[in-house]
């Protein structure tokens, strides 16, 4: 089980102290939300945060880009020191380009699906992804509501993932429950925010190992 803190819900105001807590504590990959106030109706994080974060870990830093025209923006991002970029489909005139692109690189390339994109819609993309995430809430806010009917578009895409190789991550409302019953369906890997790690009255160490627990 890879286990994914948002960084978007960690304290900027100690974010030095966050990354080596979370470090320690053994998670996996760092999510990053990037987001532009355009693809979504919010802001968040940018390229100082990601070169503060990778100043503090070697550990695998992603990027969730929720923006306009990833392709004009991606190398700022593996410059900075991201390892894996999630693009949305709806964003992006040429998707197999740019997911081309981040794999020329060196990096981890993938696609973040939206509740309402369909499976078969993205399905060519997949030659080229080495994460696919989907999105159980609507991209772009933080503490939504899990949306149930995501759990057939994740049925389909474990039996993809066979055939493509790639790794499918989760992310909204990941809660305890939500990722035992995911991880039993064959995701591999969880984004956790408020529901399950940040704001809670025990140290990350603890809350890690409940959770490899599940």
């Amino acid at each position: 089980m890879l286990l994914c803190p948002s960084m978007m819900c960690a304290d900027y105001g100690r974010l030095q102290e966050e990354v080596k807590a979370l470090d320690g504590a053994g998670i996996d990959i760092f999510h990053c939300d990037v987001m532009d106030g355009t693809f979504v109706p919010n802001m968040a994080m940018g390229i100082m945060d990601i070169k503060t974060i990778r100043t503090y870990t070697d550990k695998i830093i992603d990027c969730h880009l929720m923006i306009e025209n990833p392709s004009n923006k991606v190398d700022w991002f593996m410059d900075a020191g991201a390892d894996l970029i999630y693009i949305h489909p709806e964003s992006e005139r040429y998707v197999v380009k740019t997911l081309a692109h981040i794999k020329e690189r060196s990096k981890l390339a993938g696609i973040a699906v939206n509740p309402d994109t369909s499976i078969e819609s993205v399905e060519e993309m997949l030659n080229l992804c080495d994460y696919v995430m989907i999105m159980t809430v609507n991209p772009g806010f933080v503490g939504q509501k899990f949306i149930d009917f995501t759990k057939k578009k994740i049925e389909k895409l474990v039996k993809l993932k066979e055939i493509y190789g790639f790794k499918i991550t989760i992310n909204g409302a990941c809660s305890p429950q939500v990722i035992k019953e995911l991880s039993e369906m064959g995701c591999d890997g969880f984004v956790l925010g408020t529901s399950a790690l940040f704001g809670k009255d025990k140290p990350y160490n603890e809350l890690v190992k409940e959770l490899r627990g599940l």
